[in-house]
C-alpha cells in the first residue's frame, strides 16, 4: 500500500469522521467543509485535529502545498458545472505525484436526485474520470460496488500528473 508523504486535506469532510481516522493513523491532515455545524461537531470530537469552515473552490493553501486530497462523497452536491473548478482548484493545491481519492454514486448516465438536505448527483465513471484528467489528473485506480437495494458507488484514485 503506498501511502502520502506530507500534507492531506479531507475536502469536505463534514463531521470528520475520516479526517479522525486518518490522522489516528498517522497522517498529517487537516478537515474543511461549507457547513459550520459540521465543523463545530468534529472540532469537539477529534480536537487534536485542524479542521476549518471553506470552501472547495478555495482550499486556503499554496500551490503545491498538498501531497493528498481526500474529496468522499464531498462533491456529490454540486452541480454539473461546477465540478470542473474545484477539481482545477485541488490539482493547484497538490503537489505534482500527489494523489486524490473521490467518492460518488455511479451511475450510467449523469442524475440528479433528492438526496438528504439538497439534490445529488450520480455519475458515470468514465465521464467523472474524463473531469480530471481534463483537471491535470491521470486515473490510478476505478472501483465500483453494487449492493441490492442501496445505489451504486464509485471511487476513482488519481494522482497529479507531474508537469
Amino acid at each position: 500500500m503506498r501511502t502520502l508523504t506530507g500534507p492531506v486535506l479531507d475536502a469536505g469532510c463534514g463531521p470528520g469522521q475520516w479526517t479522525g481516522f486518518m490522522a489516528d493513523n498517522g497522517a498529517d491532515v487537516a478537515g474543511i467543509d461549507l457547513v459550520p455545524d459540521f465543523i463545530a461537531h468534529a472540532r469537539i470530537r477529534f480536537p487534536s485535529v485542524p479542521f476549518n469552515v471553506g470552501s472547495l473552490r478555495s482550499l486556503g493553501v499554496p500551490q503545491g502545498h498538498l501531497a493528498g486530497v481526500l474529496a468522499w462523497y464531498s462533491l456529490i452536491h454540486l452541480a454539473p458545472e461546477n465540478v470542473a473548478p474545484v477539481l482545477r482548484e485541488f490539482a493547484r493545491a497538490i503537489a505534482p505525484g500527489g494523489g486524490l481519492l473521490l467518492g460518488f454514486f455511479e451511475s450510467g448516465e449523469l442524475r440528479r436526485f433528492p438526496h438528504a438536505v439538497t439534490d445529488a448527483y450520480s455519475w458515470p465513471v468514465d465521464r467523472f474520470s474524463g473531469l480530471l484528467e481534463t483537471a491535470g489528473f491521470s486515473i490510478v485506480e476505478t472501483h465500483t460496488r453494487s449492493d441490492a437495494g442501496h445505489r451504486p458507488h464509485a471511487a476513482i484514485i488519481a494522482r497529479l500528473t507531474s508537469e
